[in-house]
């Protein structure tokens, strides 16, 4: 399992803070079933974390042009993990200004 950048050394750590910080992002409405990171007793949905890069699966409010915002989730990931290949995938899109789903 891959922990670079997430200095806690437990399984998941790092699937979980990408998770999180892709989320924190205004225009993710929910990450997507394209890439998990599969863990003893659960499943980090839309994060894959478990190889030499990082695969996130996002559904996007489209409030931006879709490559800069796939370049600011980059970012955002690169930050946690480190200067490893991220593979942002843009399952959807909305045109909505509703709430997050859950």
């Amino acid at each position: 399992m891959t922990t670079a950048g997430s200095g806690t050394g437990r399984p998941g750590a790092l699937a979980d803070e990408i998770a999180s910080a892709v989320l924190a992002h205004p225009s993710v409405v929910r990450l997507a079933g394209g890439a998990v990171t599969y863990l003893p007793g659960r499943r980090v949905v839309g994060v894959r974390a478990d190889g030499p890069g990082i695969e996130v699966a996002v559904v996007l409010r489209l409030d931006g042009p879709l490559p800069g915002l796939g370049a600011e989730l980059r970012e955002r990931v690169r930050r946690i993990a480190g200067d490893v290949p991220v593979d942002i995938e843009i399952t959807d899109v909305t045109l909505t200004q509703g709430a997050k789903e859950e």
